[in-house]
């Protein structure tokens, strides 16, 4: 059955008073402020692997399928829908979701409503505020230019407007942590998230323990609209996912779930491009053009490759070494799911045993499940998790977040931000050695028995140091062991060469998984001032966990 509804969906036909060819050949400056019709989201199910590469390669594909029960989840116009039948296949339109999209979008073509989120300018604008405000810890970087900007014409285009969040007066080199959204352009939440997670960071730094020491220690570089162009379309309701390179195509203008000008970004990098997962055709979603032909992707390289070194073989079975640094996060929607390298391939990447538990981590915040694309959703070649794993040998993550292109403002608020900013936060504790720090434990709930407090007086420190804190939401287990040992430092990482305290087990025994711990600080000699204590615990395999941080004032 096919609905029969009013309104329409982000990525609508094309207008039906307009032939194919008119509508095909219409200015892609001059988008149909209402263009009516019909876009459905179904279940498509398929009994072979290939079936189901042809499936992503041809149509609009999105992050949700069920290996289990053979479906992934497609958007088809009503042509595609009796196209797919004649293939075939058999295809369950969704009605309750397709309805809810139909509603929420009928007549929408202002990002206005949506006040959650904010436009392409308006994060410029904003992050230009914070790096005035904030001159300390925030820097602006250009990391490239979007096709517009390259190519005359057209509109003007944009900057990949990004920024570097660090204590610039503790000098470094200090480990990086890259997060970008938006490299599709409809994905809302993504761009929103990015600039929420900096944002709290920077604000946090001196009265957050923990914002304090990581941006003391770490640089934070984020790119929260790496494809503004697109996302400029996608911001009068329509579901763009590519750049807006026009360059080639008769694609149809307004964009539609099966044929929309420029190049998929995520299948453009240069590793591992041309493979499973891409389209050559032109106007396909997942156009793949040729490798790094398009000017976000040769930014994005160039940014990345001046701000990591590379630290792995150039063969596919080559490791990077454990004491590896750095991690960037690629943040998508919409699906719930973590992702870790190879997207290409259903073959472990050399590093998958520690991109696997740090990836469980984050599975432990978002509940989303965790696992390699090929064997839970589908592959994907040239992604630019895989180009900065592959190439350069960082953990290097794709988050899936949310349930819509167009996410809420209500449950964006309510479940993406809480959940995800979590998961941000241990990765960006990860960044120093990725491969080697989500192995230990976390400390969690440390605290100092009373602050302020006069110098001579004896404060306890207390925490609880859990080594039980992953999870894989169904794919997988990961081994937890004993916690062997506690310690803390004063205003400097362990890892700077700081003094060392050992702290003991709060029942006196270190012989559990979660052990709480403690220990007495005596203040006498200290001078008037704020301190930072950071914790940190070891497991009985010898794996040191990340630090969690509190504040101990002296008046």
């Amino acid at each position: 059955m096919i609905l029969a509804l009013g309104g329409c969906i982000g990525e609508e036909p094309v207008n039906v008073d307009a032939g194919p060819d008119e509508a095909a050949n219409a200015d892609p400056d001059q988008l149909d402020p209402s263009p009516p019709g019909v876009t459905l989201l179904v279940h498509v199910e398929y009994q072979t692997e290939e079936k189901l590469n042809w499936l992503v390669s041809e149509f609009d594909a999105l992050e949700h399928a069920d290996r289990k029960q053979g479906y992934v989840a497609m958007l088809v116009e009503p042509a595609e829908y009796e196209h797919l039948l004649d293939e075939g296949f058999a295809v369950e339109i969704q009605e309750t979701p397709t309805e809810q999209l139909a509603e929420a979008l009928s007549g929408f073509r202002s990002i206005s409503g949506y006040a959650c989120y904010r436009t392409v300018e308006e994060t410029a604008t904003d992050m230009a505020t914070l790096a005035s405000d904030y001159t300390d810890l925030v820097e602006l970087v250009d990391m490239g230019d979007s096709w517009d900007k390259v190519t005359g014409g057209g509109p003007a285009g944009y900057d990949l407007a990004g920024m570097v969040v660090t204590n610039e007066n503790i000098a470094g080199p200090k480990p990086r942590f890259f997060l970008m959204g938006s490299i599709h352009a409809r994905e809302y939440a993504t761009a929103e998230l990015a600039i929420r997670f900096a944002e709290e960071m920077i604000t946090g730094y001196g009265t957050d323990p923990d914002a304090t020491w990581l941006l003391d220690n770490f640089e934070l570089h984020v790119l929260p609209h790496t494809n503004p162009d697109g996302r400029k379309i996608a911001e009068q309701g329509y579901t763009q996912r590519k750049n807006r390179n026009t360059s080639s195509g008769n694609c149809s203008n307004p964009p539609t779930s099966s044929s929309q000008h420029g190049v998929d970004l995520n299948r453009n990098s240069s590793f591992k491009f041309g493979g499973a997962g891409t389209s050559s055709k032109a106007c396909n979603l997942t156009y793949r053009r040729t490798s790094t032909s398009e000017p976000e992707t040769q930014g994005l390289q160039s940014y990345m490759s001046s701000i990591f070194a590379d630290q792995r073989g150039p063969g596919d079975a080559d490791a990077a070494p454990s004491d590896t640094t750095g991690i960037m996060i690629s943040l998508h929607s919409y699906s719930p799911l973590v992702l870790f390298p190879w997207s290409w391939s259903a073959a472990g990447a050399p590093n998958l045993t520690q991109l696997r538990t740090l990836a469980r981590k984050f599975g432990y915040h978002t509940g989303y499940p965790v696992c390699q694309a090929p064997v839970c959703l589908y592959a994907a070649s040239g992604t630019t998790d895989d180009w900065a794993y592959g190439t350069l040998g960082i953990a290097a993550y794709t988050f899936e977040v949310g349930t819509s292109f167009f996410q809420s403002c209500a449950s964006f608020e309510s479940t993406i931000v809480p959940d995800n900013i979590a998961a941000l936060r241990e990765a960006f504790k990860a960044a120093r050695r990725p491969y080697q720090t989500p192995a230990g434990p976390d400390a969690v709930s440390v605290a100092v028995s009373s602050s302020p407090v006069t110098a001579g007086a004896v404060v306890s420190l207390t925490a609880t140091v859990d080594d039980t804190r992953y999870d894989s939401n169904g794919w997988g287990s990961e081994a937890s062991q004993n916690i062997a040992a506690a310690r803390y430092t004063i205003n400097q990482a362990s890892w700077s060469g700081a003094t060392t305290t050992a702290m003991t087990a709060s029942d006196g025994v270190f012989n559990a998984t979660s052990e709480g711990v403690t220990t007495s600080i005596d203040t006498t000699g200290w001078t008037v001032g704020r301190y930072l204590l950071m914790v940190e615990g070891q497991d009985a395999a010898g794996n040191w966990g990340a630090p969690s941080a509190v504040f101990l004032d002296i008046q």
